[in-house]
């Protein structure tokens, strides 16, 4: 009962409609512009700077705090508080992703996912930004960016905690299972990418 509690908390957090909100006050509605994505991206492409990042600081708080705090609150038993929070962080982005108050609509769950590795393995996702980071700079492709991150996110993640197995198998079992996600969200987008038709961000107003 424990567990489901908790995993009902992280998936209403990750499930809480920022971008749609942040469209609503503008009136705009950003499921049906741009990419029709309730994520970040599309709320940089059509709303501008500002807005996306709050919806960035948002969407990345929705996977840390259900990760970071919900273990400390809830003992379920049976099951240990690291495995707990990977459990958490997987509810926190599926309900990013398919959200609840979206008719199971969503974003693509890049921003919650970092989120709730800002909890689980901080220098991975550190590591993983870094490599987001330097990719968008250089081709300014957001997709491009995300795939390449949750990669190296992965092999940061075995190689920074290899030493721990196989008490952190949840944790490799959690960031391979994402990482393979983000690759299925992004699926359109890296068949734009193979025939090189995926645009570079353009914030609203025409800059790159």
């Amino acid at each position: 009962m424990t567990v489901a509690l908790g995993l009902l908390i992280a998936y209403l957090a990750g499930s809480f409609p920022t971008a749609y909100l942040l469209g609503k006050a503008k009136g705009v509605d950003l499921g049906r512009v741009g990419s029709g994505n309730y994520g970040a991206t599309n709320v940089f492409r059509n709303l501008g700077r500002g807005p996306a990042s709050l919806a960035l600081v948002v969407d990345v708080a929705k996977g840390f705090l259900p990760v970071e705090f919900l273990p400390r609150w809830l003992t379920p038993s049976g099951i240990g508080p690291g495995t707990f929070a990977v459990l958490l962080a997987v509810a926190a982005v599926l309900g990013h992703v398919y959200s609840v108050f979206l008719k199971f609509r969503g974003g693509k769950g890049v921003g919650t996912a970092a989120g709730a590795f800002l909890a689980l393995s901080p220098w991975a996702l550190l590591l993983a930004a870094a490599a987001w980071g330097i990719v968008l700079a250089w081709r300014r492709i957001v997709s491009l960016a995300s795939l390449v991150g949750a990669l190296v996110l992965l092999a940061a993640v075995v190689v920074l905690h290899a030493r721990e197995w196989p008490v952190t198998w949840p944790l490799v079992a959690l960031t391979a299972f994402l990482c393979a996600f983000v690759f299925w969200t992004h699926r359109e987008n890296i068949g734009r990418l193979a025939r090189g038709e995926e645009k570079p961000i353009v914030e609203r107003g025409g800059r790159a």
